[in-house]
């Protein structure tokens, strides 16, 4: 672990028993208690990630507004301050760069949080891309961000700050607010397809606010919660990850995120390619799957139909919440209708499987 990068919190991690991994160059738990406990914890109660290995990146300027709207797929213009938005960078080829969170907090001041693998590639993408009247800012080193995720999330944090976060809507955020009196932002957004909430807050407070929202916690049943359960929360919610459903070989459209594409925008950077692909209708397409047979399916496993290989699985695994096996498939468009029977190949081996709604999994909670 020594060559590998290190979060703010990478000692409680050890304290708190996590079982350390490599994660894009990062030391990371991939579970402490367990990923089976730790996912049905933030499934029933609360689980606090460390997510500090995402990247974080500030555009200034008065370009800053202008500037985006050209780099993603969304549209930037329609973003109020205090507003999250998901949203794409595409090549023009419409391959994708990465897939980010961006939050306003004016129209010269914005903050774009990117994948940990990606962080110094598309901090490179936007540099190249920008124009004079705009400054980014590589954050990632100077900051920290936790993610505290489940049903009782807001009850938990509630209790360290004066400001009512009953009032903060999804895709919301807060400025500078106190949490167990540090300041911090406070969005209301996450990757496990539950009600939650991610904190930034500077690295010199990171360990400090983590024990803090464990103990206020503790009578509600939270738990730390690491790698291993985060990819089981948000596979069962259909949640993308890039390397997986995203790549720079697969575009939004064949991942089935058209709706994060505005096509209504003018110019931004592989609209041409993607308003094609659109026109034409996608050879490709990413589908949801059950296994009816014992086998458990792994990223990269070939799907066969009638013995003819149509793709292959992009994510996969058991679903705790739902005790069956499932997966992600990019496959060929003409197999992808719901019903389909498939073959995953597991071990040299056809296992059935049948394709299915997505996403899996969606909480029932109150629209905030």
């Amino acid at each position: 672990m020594d060559n590998l990068l290190k979060t703010p919190l990478y000692d409680l991690h050890h304290k708190y028993g996590g079982k350390m991994v490599e994660f894009a160059g990062w030391a990371l738990p991939v579970y402490y208690s367990g990923i089976l406990d730790e996912h049905e914890a933030v499934r029933s109660r609360a689980g606090l990630f460390d997510v500090s290995h995402m990247g974080r990146i500030e555009v200034k300027g008065k370009g800053a507004l202008r500037f985006l709207q050209m780099l993603i797929t969304g549209d930037a213009g329609i973003m109020v301050d205090g507003k999250a938005m998901y949203s794409l960078m595409c090549y023009p080829h419409g391959g994708v760069v990465d897939d980010i969170l961006i939050y306003r907090f004016g129209p010269e001041h914005f903050l774009v949080v990117v994948n940990a693998s990606n962080t110094d590639k598309d901090h490179n993408w936007m540099v190249q891309n920008k124009t004079d009247d705009v400054e980014i800012i590589n954050l990632s080193r100077d900051t920290a961000q936790l993610a505290l995720q489940g049903p009782q999330a807001e009850k938990i944090l509630q209790g360290l700050t004066t400001v009512n976060l009953s009032e903060l809507r999804f895709f919301r955020m807060l400025c500078d607010i106190k949490i167990a009196g540090f300041n911090c932002l406070v969005s209301r957004t996450g990757y496990t397809g539950e009600d939650g909430f991610e904190v930034y807050t500077s690295t010199c407070h990171a360990q400090a606010l983590w024990e803090a929202i464990l103990q206020a916690g503790s009578s509600d049943g939270v738990v730390p919660a690491g790698l291993g359960a985060r990819d089981t929360l948000r596979m069962e919610a259909c949640l993308p990850l890039y390397g997986h459903e995203l790549s720079p070989d697969i575009t939004p459209l064949e991942a089935g995120l058209a709706k994060f594409v505005n096509f209504y925008k003018l110019s931004f950077i592989g609209r041409e390619a993607l308003t094609d692909l659109f026109e034409k209708g996608t050879a490709r397409k990413l589908v949801g799957f059950e296994m009816e047979d014992r086998g458990i399916p792994r990223a990269h496993y070939a799907v066969e139909s009638g013995g003819r290989e149509i793709g292959s699985v992009t994510s996969g695994g058991y679903s705790p919440t739902l005790k069956k096996n499932i997966g992600l498939a990019l496959i060929d468009a003409a197999y992808s209708k719901q019903g389909e029977k498939i073959d995953v190949i597991i071990r040299n081996k056809r296992q059935r499987a049948l394709i299915v709604p997505t996403p899996f999994f969606k909480k029932q909670y109150r629209n905030k």
